[in-house]
């Protein structure tokens, strides 16, 4: 077990136990695990003081521990020999991977293979994994980034300056006025924000607007649901522009002062018919016009975004709307205002801040950028390629034809990415894959090598928040079996592949953050120390500073200054509904699961509550096909079908249905569209089109044998 700091008490451990972070969501709330008597067993118990979440848990948080010591965790080193997987040593599996990359390198040179790093994993080891790709000689390293928030990145950082929240939790809670929540459900998917921020706001007077296709927890806390026609936000959101411009609620100083590109957005909202948008997205114009005025005239309004605004073809466009009307009526650059992207998962803030993506190093500094390639060289002390490489979904589709081998770390892309069917027969087209991770995953059952991982009790380091906010997580039981922490692996690989003293030999995370504060400017004044129980807020340049709660307050991080206004256009989703498939199929997580189900399927507790996936459908819709609740039916698109069961509920609007991603025996992505954001090749998630049909004798708890 490594010691991170000198100073137990001041870092975590005490006679309390052992203060870290929860491994689900990117909240970043705190909790003490305590070890068992069992082999691997650990509790949890309050940590009444952490700094984001106050003792609190979500039904995910208080039952994280249920996978640690889980049967079905992988123990030893796997090889597969004729189809089978066998047991092996560390020794001939590292020498395996280390012959394979290099035989791939030497045969088709060094984009021939693509790395995958992981939000579930430490800030150290997305940092070394993407360190060891560019060593290797390719860009072509990414992460799940690109499935939930690509998107989003891409545009805060083009139109403001960094791809994070603008805002932090605590100041949107104390000075908000008006929540703006859109594509978004923190009551389910961030329940401790919504619990101890947005819905304690609210009872102070604030007003929360939600703008989501599916009725959901969110929406029944707040003050106004506008329910769209999924994928029809930007046409919504024009009718809020044209509504403040029109009735003079923009902030006329802070536009001149502070952006530029106003005169475009009145040129693109000039031909806006705004009965005709509204009808686009099916909901009264009058009640998008009340948000509108809410949000405008609010003395401070912030707004969230999910990946509901995310994951389009259209996603980049999505996003950079809310960007503008967060510039328009000045509502950025102080506390309870901004542009808040809720992340997913617990370090999908830091891997991409780690550099684990194929257009920017650490500290998002440009790869074809090379004043900014020289700074990390001269660290590395190698050079690093000045092209972009591919993303992991662009990886993918290039299986079998340009890409060969694959490097994937705690990432399961044969369930997360779209039309699932084809990922899965590309894997097997695969000349190498490695897989490195705690379960036997959907993906890992086509790797050639299996990698077994330590889970997120039993290993530190860092990991970031969605509020930009970097903390500790520390190991509190022993590692399993024969397993091996992530980090150690990937130092191991790299130390063998390219030698000794070629830049992977670290005594444990807080070495690998040394070199990671040197080469990340947003992460300069960072120390284990510095960290402590509380944690610091990027950006941070000096060693001392406490971080920025908000950003923005006196210019944007682009290269004149301004804050970038950008009129965009309806784009309609790139299937719609036709005689076929007359339905328009939209997917998001539950409460109590996470994302492929890996590690929350595997709980008794989560699955308790939600044993099997289910689609949601209209009463109308259910009638007109035969359907009734419970019954099992067959949900279908033109890249394949699923079985499960129907929920008839009115939460979703007619014409439209809803599932989620987390169940391997009913694969959601089987069935969504891989289509991209041309701009940050985001696949188009949450619209597709699709139909539901009766299957024959299947009634609830009596799926048919199909």
């Amino acid at each position: 077990m490594w010691l991170l700091v000198a100073s137990d008490s001041v870092m975590g451990y005490d006679d309390d136990g052992v203060h870290t972070i929860c491994p689900y969501c990117g909240v970043g709330c705190g909790l003490t695990l305590e070890s068992g008597e069992e082999d691997g067993a650990v509790s949890i118990t309050p940590w009444f003081d952490a700094p984001v979440n106050e003792g609190a848990l979500c039904i995910k948080g208080g039952a994280s521990t249920e996978v640690v010591a889980h049967e079905d965790r992988l123990t030893e080193p796997l090889v597969k020999v004729d189809g089978t997987f066998h047991t092996t040593t560390w020794d001939d599996a590292l020498e395996g991977i280390v012959a394979e990359l290099e035989r791939l390198r030497d045969e088709y040179g060094p984009d021939a293979t693509g790395f995958f790093g992981s939000s579930k994993v430490m800030n150290e080891e997305n940092y070394l994994l993407q360190k060891l790709a560019r060593r290797y000689g390719t860009n072509n390293v990414d992460n799940c980034t690109r499935m939930c928030h690509a998107s989003t990145v891409y545009t805060l950082r083009n139109s403001l300056g960094a791809g994070a929240m603008t805002n932090s939790m605590a100041d949107l809670r104390d000075h908000g006025d008006v929540f703006w929540i859109q594509g978004a459900n923190p009551a389910e998917q961030h329940v401790i924000a919504h619990s101890n921020y947005f819905r304690r706001a609210a009872l102070e007077g604030s007003t929360i607007v939600q703008v989501d296709p599916h009725a959901n927890k969110t929406s029944r806390d707040a003050d106004i649901h506008l329910q769209l026609k999924p994928g029809t936000d930007i046409p919504l959101l024009n009718i809020v522009l044209k509504t403040i411009l029109e009735e003079g609620l923009y902030d006329e100083s802070f536009i001149e002062e502070r952006t530029t590109g106003f005169e475009q957005l009145e040129a693109t909202l000039a031909d806006v018919d705004m009965g005709q948008a509204a009808d686009i997205c099916e909901v009264p114009l009058e009640d998008i016009q009340e948000a509108a005025r809410i949000y405008a005239e609010a003395d401070n309004a912030a707004i969230f975004t999910g990946m509901g605004m995310s994951q389009h073809r259209c996603g980049v466009d999505n996003v950079q709307n809310e960007v503008n009307l967060a510039l328009i009526t000045g509502n950025i650059g102080r506390p309870g205002t901004g542009v808040n992207p809720l992340r997913g998962q617990n370090n999908v803030q830091g891997t991409c801040d780690v550099g684990a993506m194929p257009n920017v190093l650490p500290g998002y500094l440009e790869v074809d950028d090379d004043e900014a390639r020289e700074s990390v060289e001269a660290v590395w002390g190698f050079e690093i390629p000045p092209e972009p490489g591919l993303t992991n979904v662009e990886v993918s589709n290039q299986i079998g034809d340009s890409v060969h081998g694959l490097y994937i770390m705690g990432e399961n892309p044969v369930m997360s990415e779209p039309d699932a069917t084809e990922v899965e027969r590309r894997m097997d087209d695969l000349e190498f894959l490695v897989v490195q991770d705690i379960f036997m995953t959907e993906t890992a059952e086509h790797a050639d090598i299996i990698l077994p991982a330590t889970s997120w009790a039993e290993r530190g380091g860092t990991v970031t928040n969605t509020d930009r906010r970097v903390q500790l997580m520390r190991e509190a039981t022993d590692v399993p079996g024969n397993t091996r922490h992530d980090l150690d692996i990937l130092c191991e690989v790299g130390t063998r592949l390219f030698g000794e003293g070629a830049g992977f030999e670290f005594d444990d995370p807080e070495d690998v953050f040394e070199e990671l504060r040197e080469v990340a400017p947003i992460y300069h004044g960072i120390t284990y120390e510095g960290i402590g129980l509380e944690g610091i807020q990027w950006p941070c340049y000096e060693e001392g500073d406490e971080g920025d709660q908000y950003l923005y307050e006196e210019s944007f991080d682009t290269d004149d200054g301004l804050g970038v206004i950008r009129g965009v256009r309806h784009t309609e989703p790139a299937e719609v509904p036709d005689e076929e498939f007359s339905l328009v199929l939209t997917t998001a997580r539950l409460e109590e699961h996470y994302n492929t189900g890996t590690m929350s399927t595997r709980s008794p507790t989560l699955r308790r509550r939600t044993p099997e996936n289910f689609v949601d459908i209209h009463p109308a819709d259910a009638e007109q096909r035969g359907i009734e609740d419970g019954d099992y039916v067959r949900l279908r698109s033109r890249r394949g079908e699923i079985v499960l069961e129907a929920n008839v509920t009115e939460d979703i609007a007619e014409g439209a249905i809803w599932t989620t991603p987390h169940f391997a025996d009913a694969r959601a992505n089987t069935l969504t569209n891989d289509v991209l954001d041309p701009l940050a090749k985001i696949p188009e998630y949450k619209a597709a089109a699709a139909e539901v049909e009766p299957v024959e004798g299947g009634k609830s708890g009596e799926p048919a044998d199909d």
